[in-house]
């Protein structure tokens, strides 16, 4: 603790007394029940939180009214008395563990998921977000549609005022220790508060003074209905990045006006969903990059102020809060990864902390914008109590993992620490699978952090590692099971002409770079000479090869047979992508202008490939001729090859991750979880080929007798 001094110092925020400066800044889990009420998973999930050392954490995207202003299908509520008892249950959840608390209350205007009107209560304007959690996506084209926006009468803005205070009672009659205000990425006190947003020609619109009216006016009530000692912080977004949108000069005079209004704190954000890359800051955002913020923000009020977005290293949000950048560190889907972060870090054992890699797919793309719970990719016992690591095995066996990607890996993990022997088979020279890849796409380093937390893991529990092997079948018969984790494959599809010139993307995206301490020392990239290079595939492994080509100033070329290129990407980190394949950048961000832009045929087949010449047809059926100097294949199918001989030979074997369908990180660390906390003594399989180990100790019996 001493070397984190500034971490663990005790801070008031009004008159609570929070005893580091680490905050769980909101974060919707939609793990509620389906009224709003709190469930089990709530309690879990924060209690966990609490458990791991969080000093102040904040409930995240609570409803002031259940009917028009859901977030989420299943967010938390709080427009009735009956939600109190569930509240206080979750507080006392949190302040068993010495954390204090707050609910942040929210309406979330048009960005609405569920509401049971007819249209969405908003300011006076919605649009149609590609990334928003307010679309109804009605049909296997993925059409969306927006309901009828209604726009608040002066009479309903005040009606606002009750119901957010009446709500912050109930919170603060269950025995939380502070409210927060949702001011900013969009949602509805966000679109009064912005002069983006809000165009009204009455009280509530168009002058700085008018768009404060609302917020300032709840926050008067909320004084006035639970007393000035209760604290009430405001969350809103210092920069919009949109025009005619709120800038750093406009939200320093906002948070004096909130700070003479008797705000508690400021928890500072970015941007409004127009403009999402600032707002859910993907991993192209660099650590720190919002501190001018709240550097700027604490020179001009005297109340505690909160800064998120990327902060991941102790290290860094030690420096920060030593230089007087910020009060409080925010930790939002860092402490998803990882709930026992600020634990860690008193020990000294920053190395052990899973890192957030900001890849959005289990805490957005996955989660709520499908309509679903928050999960993690890296995490997969987040917001889910049956991956947990509970229990050492009574009867460990001997396993055979095959392939050192990410699902092996964490299969060998997690069987290891639940006691059971592990022998990890790569064929290469370094473990970390696919992901490596990554590490040559500008802006996507951090996923090897994740690369490196499970290659550190798998070196500490010391489990034995064989590189540079392919196990014998007659090898793997001597183990109790296999788990197949030989991942994905490219290949080249039928194609006239001259289909041995296509290059695997692989040999195109093997890092060069020596300076990484897991580095092989025999790792070979295969540079591409010329400029003019097609990218035939799609999903991830075209991505990110397109991504790093047009970087180095090839002329890229996609080809894919799909209607759009990349729609199963994360949808984030696309909207960055396709900013810079057209050789500019998302908000705030500053990278290196391709030096030609990406060009993308979709729904087109490439029908014949001739010496430095190709044909495609495109979806309307007309031919395209394109140089080129390189075909790169970016195809990709399951490599099965050993598992099915494994099968054939009659040995006990599960096949996981990419191997069984390419798909994410996501995917592949989830599959290895599971495996790894299925296995035990007996290798029962069901008839669909799963292991199992949960079945009633009569069936199992029964199973096992002669």
């Amino acid at each position: 603790m001493e070397k984190f001094h500034c971490l663990f110092e005790p801070i008031l925020i009004g008159e609570i007394l929070v005893p580091n400066r680490i905050c769980h800044v909101p974060t919707i889990t939609s793990s509620s029940h389906i009224d709003g009420s709190v469930s089990e998973k709530n309690i879990n999930h924060y209690s966990t939180i609490a458990k791991g050392g969080t000093g102040f954490i904040v409930v995240g995207g609570t409803s002031v009214d259940e009917k028009s202003c859901r977030s989420t299908g299943s967010n938390m509520v709080v427009d009735e008395d009956h939600y109190i008892p569930g509240l206080a249950w979750l507080a006392e959840s949190m302040h068993r563990y010495g954390a204090k608390c707050a609910v942040q209350l929210q309406h979330p205007g048009r960005q609405v998921s569920l509401s049971k009107q007819d249209n969405i209560v908003s300011n006076d304007c919605e649009g149609l977000i590609p990334w928003s959690q307010n679309q109804t996506i009605f049909n296997a084209d993925a059409i969306a549609i927006n309901k009828t926006v209604q726009a608040l009468s002066a009479d309903e803005v005040i009606g606002l005022v009750g119901l957010f205070s009446e709500a912050a009672w109930r919170v603060m009659q269950a025995g939380f220790d502070a409210v927060e205000l949702h001011a900013a990425h969009g949602y509805l006190l966000s679109q009064f508060l912005s002069p983006y947003f809000n165009k009204r020609n009455d009280r509530f619109g168009g002058s700085f003074e008018n768009r404060l009216r609302l917020p300032l006016a709840i926050v008067d009530s909320i004084q006035k209905k639970c007393g000035k000692g209760f604290p009430v912080l405001i969350r809103y977004s210092v920069d919009e990045w949109v025009p005619e949108g709120r800038d750093l000069t406009e939200s320093v005079k906002i948070a004096k006006e909130f700070e003479n209004a008797g705000v508690a704190a400021l928890d500072l954000s970015q941007s409004v969903q127009e403009k999402p890359g600032a707002g859910f800051d993907p991993m192209y955002y660099p650590e720190g990059w919002t501190i001018y913020a709240s550097e700027e923000i604490k020179k001009q009020v005297k109340i505690p102020v909160i800064n998120s977005h990327s902060l991941r290293n102790p290290e860094y949000c030690e420096q920060i809060l030593a230089e007087g950048k910020t009060d409080l560190i925010g930790l939002s889907r860092q402490l998803l990864a990882d709930p026992y972060w600020p634990l860690k870090t008193k020990y000294g054992k920053t190395r052990a902390i899973r890192r957030c890699i900001s890849c959005l797919t289990g805490c957005w793309s996955d989660s709520i914008l499908a309509k679903k719970e928050v999960t993690c990719a890296i995490n997969p016992s987040c917001n889910n109590l049956h991956l947990e690591i509970k229990k050492k095995t009574t009867a460990p066996v001997h396993i055979a993992v095959v392939g050192g990607g990410p699902a092996g890996l964490e299969a060998a993990r997690v069987a290891h620490e639940r006691g059971h022997f592990v022998t990890l088979f790569e064929k290469s020279g370094e473990l970390g699978g696919a992901i490596l890849g990554c590490c040559l796409v500008n802006g996507k380093e951090k996923m090897k952090w994740y690369a490196d937390w499970i290659r550190y893991q798998i070196a500490v529990l010391g489990i034995e590692v064989q590189l540079r092997t392919s196990p014998s079948i007659e090898e793997l018969s001597s183990f109790d099971l296999v788990i197949n984790a030989t991942g994905a494959q490219s290949y080249v599809p039928e194609v006239h002409g001259l289909k041995e010139v296509v290059i695997p993307f692989e040999k195109v995206m093997t890092c060069p770079k020596v300076a990484c301490e897991f580095h092989p020392q025999d790792r070979k990239s295969l540079p591409l000479k010329g400029t003019k290079i097609i990218i035939w595939g799609d999903h991830y492994a075209a991505a990110d090869t397109a991504a790093y080509l047009a970087s180095i100033g090839k002329e890229v070329t996609i080809i894919t047979d799909q209607k759009e290129f990349g729609s199963k990407i994360e949808v984030i980190h696309k909207y960055v992508l396709f900013k810079r394949f057209q050789q500019t950048d998302a908000e705030a961000l500053s990278s290196k202008p391709f030096k030609y832009p990406v060009k993308i045929y979709t729904n087109s087949k490439i029908n014949e490939i001739k010496e430095n010449e190709l044909f495609l047809v495109d979806k309307s059926f007309n031919q395209v001729n394109i140089p080129y100097d390189h075909v790169v294949t970016c195809w990709t199918k399951p490599n099965i090859d050993l598992y099915q001989q494994i099968k054939a030979a009659g040995i006990d074997v599960v096949n996981i991750g990419d191997s069984v369908k390419p798909r994410n990180l996501h995917a592949a660390v989830k599959d290895g979880t599971t495996i790894g906390l299925t296995i035990e003594e007996h290798n029962l399989f069901n008839p669909n080929g799963n292991p199992i180990n949960d079945l009633p100790i009569d069936v199992v019996g029964q199973i096992l007798k002669p």
